[in-house]
């Protein structure tokens, strides 16, 4: 299978790069107290980071919503799924507990400010891309049953016609949705070279690690940038 990323993302934003970690055998569990407790630890920490004042500003979140800008998404309208999660933790509340390669996932985001998302690879039967919707392009909308039909020209992360991710960091669809029988994953953590780029490097360790120690895992990882725009797994 391969997985690429259209001229048109680093056309628009140079120093983007896409962590891709292709997990296989995992074994996922319910949250445990040790689980939740990491994540909360990551809660906290974004709280010491980011308040309700700076959190638009703040140049980790700030990286996001330039990024998305750039490709004519509105950030305001489609917040990325980091600024999303990191919104409601800072006006005091907490990430739901799913199970624990969601939370742990969760964990590894909030901690390194990162966007990070899983898709069950049973979901998935066709090249993955990330580009430009086409006719036929359509999106199964998280808990629904019947698909939509995606207009033309909005940027996706998508498995042949069938979309992942709406609106670049936006919207994951039911698709791909972990649940405790998800054994074989692909991680797809999205962040920038320069000032972002050390989180980007530390996230993508830190899900290796949890694939292997956590969940018993193997795994393959690759880097995809504008040097390197595609890779095969």
């Amino acid at each position: 299978m391969k997985y690429s990323v259209d001229n048109f993302v680093f056309e628009k934003n140079p120093d983007v790069c896409f962590g891709i970690i292709v997990g296989k055998n995992l074994k996922n569990s319910a949250t445990t107290e040790d689980d939740s407790l990491m994540l909360k630890n990551s809660e906290d920490g974004l709280k010491e980071m980011i308040t309700t004042d700076n959190l638009k500003t703040h140049p980790d979140m700030a990286v996001y919503r330039d990024a998305l800008k750039n490709v004519a998404i509105n950030p305001n309208k489609f917040m990325n799924s980091v600024e999303a999660m990191c919104k409601r933790v800072v006006k005091g509340g907490s990430l739901p507990r799913i199970n624990a390669l969601v939370d742990l996932c969760n964990s590894v985001a909030l901690k390194n400010i990162i966007s990070l998302g899983g898709h069950d690879l049973r979901d998935i039967n066709y090249d993955l891309e990330v580009r430009l919707t086409i006719e036929d392009d359509k999106f199964l909308p998280f808990g629904a049953e019947e698909f939509e039909n995606i207009k033309p020209g909005e940027l996706v992360f998508t498995s042949g016609n069938e979309i992942q991710t709406r609106q670049w960091l936006w919207r994951q669809s039911e698709l791909g949705k972990i649940t405790l029988d998800s054994s074989d994953i692909i991680f797809q953590l999205v962040g920038f070279k320069g000032n972002h780029e050390m989180q980007f490097k530390n996230a993508m360790k830190e899900v290796e690690k949890l694939i292997k120690e956590r969940f018993c895992g193997t795994f393959e990882s690759f880097v995809v940038d504008k040097d390197n725009t595609g890779i095969e797994f």
